[in-house]
């Protein structure tokens, strides 16, 4: 069997080059050629593996032309820059390493905060030049001030340690942080308006979804109390960038340090060159220490993928043997679906997520199961989360994760049950394998047969005359083409559920449309 080959095209540390030689792994190490496009696109079809950070793009045309390829993997959390739907319908695993760098990205975001209200950079230049002006830069003690952190999870919780250690009051938004781990992590556990309202610096700690872009838009910057600060070192988008300034303008925000920006590189941005702002060019997780780790992580992952078949990481691919995988493919699909159709209908705070296993499933490894379920319930508010790293994360969040098994299920040959609860509810999904595709069979106790599709619309409503009719005339009108219409009800006149899969996604507008019709208690655009 030959030697599996791997090319290095980004800087990476000579630790990890020797681990990739030392693990029986063929390397060449090309830190400048991720920068060019065009001999990349030549070269790449002789390797196996291809070891990035961010210079180098693994573009769909790359990863078309990379014929062998098997193993992208990314030192470092972002992935951005690989194109993971082309990588996975080529069939290559691509892996990152969301850990190496966590306490270097913390550590960026309070110093950060320490250079901000005390104008450290500002005042270090008007020194240099030789002013002197004590007065002109009066600062703010971080001492007895509240901290609000949105997003507590692995580098927010750390930023969120540090900030009690500074005798800070830290108060913290996450729809998966439970009350106890708050109360573990000495945080107080708020909703995003009550730690706007309160928050004498802001610091922003989560990646970047559909339900997380401009989690300080315009509206919610203005909600922040006079004076206060806004630090972002997590992810580009979170932040309304022309709102921040005109607020910093205006005077209602006394500052922001940004390490990260809607666009990068950032060479040229409104905000540049603001009294008020400090800019860093996306330092948070530039410290030795970090790059060291990162590198060594994603060698050592990339060799064992390569040499052993062992997956870790990976942001595509469930962790299984090459024969277990025909088994459980069906199954991994079908329990990531279920927990993306609960997940995106949770809104609150997390506490437990429990899978039941019953028939014929229940005698497979349940390990890629679970975890594919646990990410599919968190994946809407967590994009970066995969099957390998989703029970970790939801640890760190204090929510328990626990499975059971049955031997026989009732109905059908196999049925895997999820259940979650969150601070105000319980929801329960059903479904099951037919003609090799993966089917809900219920939902919150109601009986339902449903296919997956795209985008879907899932409303529950009063069982009334009516509804389907305007439901569907709702639709109509929008141009929105219905594919398929599943119901399902607890009984005559009581509560009745509706999965709509539609051609095209629902917009905003129709979706507020839907919500305003005569009987309906809930109404949700849904995504598979």
């Amino acid at each position: 069997m030959p030697m599996p080959k791997v090319l290095v095209s980004d800087k990476l540390s000579e630790t990890a080059v020797n681990i990739f030689r030392e693990r029986g792994v063929d390397v060449d190490f090309e830190p400048s050629l991720g920068k060019d496009k065009e001999k990349l696109l030549s070269v790449i079809g002789q390797y196996d593996g291809l070891a990035v950070r961010s210079a180098t793009k693994a573009t769909a045309a790359i990863i078309e032309a990379g014929k062998n390829l098997k193993v992208i993997g990314r030192a470092g959390i972002g992935v951005d820059n690989i194109d993971i739907p082309a990588a996975t319908a080529a069939g290559i695993v691509v892996m990152n390493t969301p850990y190496g760098n966590a306490i270097t990205t913390a550590e960026h975001a309070i110093a950060m905060m320490f250079s901000l209200v005390r104008s450290i950079p500002q005042a270090s230049a008007s020194t240099h030049l030789g002013k002197w002006e004590k007065s002109a830069f009066m600062g703010t003690e971080v001492f007895g001030k509240t901290l609000g952190v949105i997003g507590c999870g692995n580098i927010g919780s750390i930023v969120a340690d540090r900030a009690v250690g500074l005798k800070m009051r830290v108060i913290a938004f996450d729809p998966f942080l439970t009350e106890e781990r708050a109360i573990e992590l000495g945080v107080e556990k708020v909703d995003l308006d009550t730690l706007l309202s309160r928050a004498d610096i802001v610091t922003l700690h989560t990646p970047l979804t559909d339900q997380t872009r401009n989690i300080l838009s315009r509206d919610n910057l203005a909600k922040l109390k006079k004076g206060a600060y806004v630090v972002n070192c997590a992810r580009g988008g979170l932040v309304d960038e022309d709102a921040l300034k005109d607020l910093l303008d205006a005077g209602h925000l006394s500052g922001a340090a940004l390490d990260v920006f809607a666009t990068e590189p950032a060479t040229e941005h409104p905000l540049f060159g603001h009294p008020k702002v400090i800019a860093t060019p996306h330092l948070g997780a530039s410290t030795s220490e970090a790059q060291e780790n990162v590198a060594i992580q994603v060698a050592e992952q990339m060799a064992d993928y390569l040499t052993r078949g062992a997956v870790s990481n990976a942001l595509n691919s469930p962790s299984v043997t090459a024969e277990e995988a025909p088994r459980l493919k069906p199954y991994i699909a079908l329990a990531e679906k279920l927990g993306l159709f609960a997940g995106q209908l949770t809104r609150t705070g997390l506490k437990q997520i429990e899978v039941t296993y019953e028939g014929e499933v229940a005698a497979l490894n349940l390990k890629p199961l679970t975890a594919s379920a646990v990410a599919g319930v968190l994946k809407p508010m967590l994009s970066e989360v995969n099957i390998v790293n989703a029970p970790v994360i939801a640890r760190e969040r204090g929510v328990t994760i626990s499975e059971t098994t049955c031997d026989d299920a009732e109905s059908y040959d196999s049925i895997i049950r999820l259940k979650i609860t969150t601070e105000q509810q319980t929801r329960t999904v059903s479904g099951t394998i037919f003609g090799g595709a993966p089917r809900i069979v219920e939902i919150k106790g109601v009986e339902m047969e449903a296919s997956f599709a795209p985008h879907m619309l899932y409303t529950t409503n009063e069982d009334k005359p009516g509804f389907i009719g305007a439901l569907g005339k709702t639709l109509g009108e929008a141009g929105v083409n219905i594919a398929t219409f599943n119901l399902g009800r607890a009984g005559p006149g009581e509560g009745a559920i509706a999965l709509v899969a539609v051609d095209d996604p629902i917009s905003d507008e129709v979706l507020e449309k839907v919500r305003a019709l005569p009987h309906v208690t809930q109404a949700t655009a849904l995504s598979f």
